[in-house]
């Protein structure tokens, strides 16, 4: 089995050879594993190093010149070669613990892909209910955190990949788009909690928690025409690292 490793990233030039370097250990910790590795990050038209940290790491460099998270998941997707596509967020760390629990969905054969619940170290007490909330949705309703989706790769095309109609949230509809499509397959789609992602808290102390509040209700009440325009999702768009 052949796994695709694939991180889309935007001037990601602090935090991108943490990243690398947990998925490298991760993978020699699982070495024990049936499978072979590439690692893919998708430059998504950074202004800093981040292209240049990536390529001395080992990792292969693709250019997408439009900066949208989807948009630039799907660019990595494309020039993968492996069966399944594993998308980890840059401010995100793999350890080996969930990369050895995510091979054993793979190795199942149950499955047609997996998300992770997630772990965000010094959090106000705001938002840590926040990600509590957000945990029990997605175990619930098994939608998988942008931070990590993984999937086969032939579900992933015959779905049609991210919606790029959608600057934010398109990982909730990979996720159900790939319940169908497991549904009719005979598999299942999981979120996985024994060993949640660690993932970066920045944005919390990037926005106030008014600006993130503001941000979540928009999405709520306004959903469509706030997920289709990156000018209403300042959050994600508007370059604060």
């Amino acid at each position: 089995m052949h796994l695709s490793i694939i991180i889309p990233a935007f001037n990601e030039a602090r935090l991108i050879e943490r990243s690398l370097q947990s998925v490298s250990v991760s993978i020699s910790a699982n070495q024990q594993s049936s499978f072979t590795s590439e690692i893919i990050v998708v430059d998504n038209n950074s202004t800093d190093k981040t292209a240049e940290l990536a390529r001395q790491a080992g990792a292969q460099v693709v250019y997408e010149p439009i900066n949208q998270i989807g948009r630039a998941r799907n660019a990595g997707a494309a020039h993968a070669t492996g069966e399944w596509l594993l998308f980890l967020d840059a401010d995100s760390l793999l350890s080996p613990d969930l990369l050895t629990n995510i091979l054993r969905v793979i190795e199942s054969g149950e499955y047609v892909g997996c998300g992770s619940t997630l772990r965000m170290d010094g959090l106000p007490w705001w938002a840590n209910l926040t990600l509590q909330l957000w945990t029990c949705a997605s175990v619930l309703f098994r939608w998988a955190a942008g931070a990590l989706v993984v999937c086969r790769r032939d579900a992933f095309q015959e779905v049609g990949g991210f919606d790029q109609d959608l600057y934010a949230l398109d990982e909730i509809r990979l996720s159900k788009q790939l319940k169908q499509w497991g549904r009719r397959h005979g598999l299942q789609f999981r979120v996985l909690t024994g060993h949640p992602l660690e993932t970066s808290s920045r944005k919390v102390s990037l926005y106030s928690g008014r600006e993130i509040a503001a941000q979540i209700f928009r999405i709520f009440l306004l959903p469509k025409k706030t997920l289709q325009d990156k000018k209403h999702l300042s959050v994600w768009y508007d370059g604060r690292r």
